[in-house]
């Protein structure tokens, strides 16, 4: 089966000499809208004294347009597919997908046990390229999990893509796993408001 020709990617949305404005003022809307001070039993079952609640960007379609203009901005140039896993990772691979034309799929967590019993929604090719979108990485292992489902397909991923790394271990993970890495923002680093 041949895929159907893609339109062709939009990466350049962001003039290069506003992208660093771009990204300062995203990142200072992106803490505004989710960055919670309290006590948080994150993914990994540590707990924490700041979370970011994803579902308070990925909801704000002002802000998860801009956050997709700087994920496909991220993307390598031979890629054929974008991956979402299930649940946060499905509305930034859409928007990225509206952004560019790339398509996507989405990854479960696990394959549904009626119908079609899929992992994995959404068509996918032999040897497509694909970019795993994901949105907050405490260990990575979700995004690992989705990575080697998708290569289990036939897929070749050629990247992990995330909006924020919690610097709790999540890019070394993804790593040791075989996997590129790359976020956008990275929690630390001084990049938190008041920590």
């Amino acid at each position: 089966m041949t895929s159907e020709p893609h339109p062709v990617p939009r990466r350049d949305t962001i003039p290069e000499d506003l992208l660093p404005i771009a990204r300062e003022r995203t990142w200072a809307r992106l803490i505004q809208a989710s960055y919670l001070r309290g006590e948080f039993v994150l993914s990994s079952g540590r707990t924490s004294t700041h979370y970011i609640d994803k579902y308070r960007f990925e909801t704000r379609p002002d802000l998860l347009r801009d956050i997709a203009r700087l994920l496909a901005r991220a993307l390598p140039e031979e890629t054929t597919r974008l991956a979402g896993p299930a649940l946060g990772g499905v509305p930034l691979a859409t928007a990225v997908a509206l952004e560019t034309g790339i398509p996507f799929v989405i990854v479960r967590p696990e394959a549904k046990s009626y119908a079609t019993a899929r992992l994995i929604e959404g068509p996918m090719e032999q040897g497509d390229r694909v970019v795993v979108i994901e949105d907050v990485v405490t260990t990575g292992a979700q995004a690992v999990r989705a990575a080697r489902a998708l290569e289990d397909v036939g897929g070749r991923v050629l990247l992990i893509l995330a909006v924020v790394d919690r610097h709790e271990g999540g890019a070394a993970g993804v790593l040791a796993a075989g996997y590129r890495f790359q976020a956008l923002y990275t929690l630390g680093e001084g990049r938190v408001p008041g920590a």
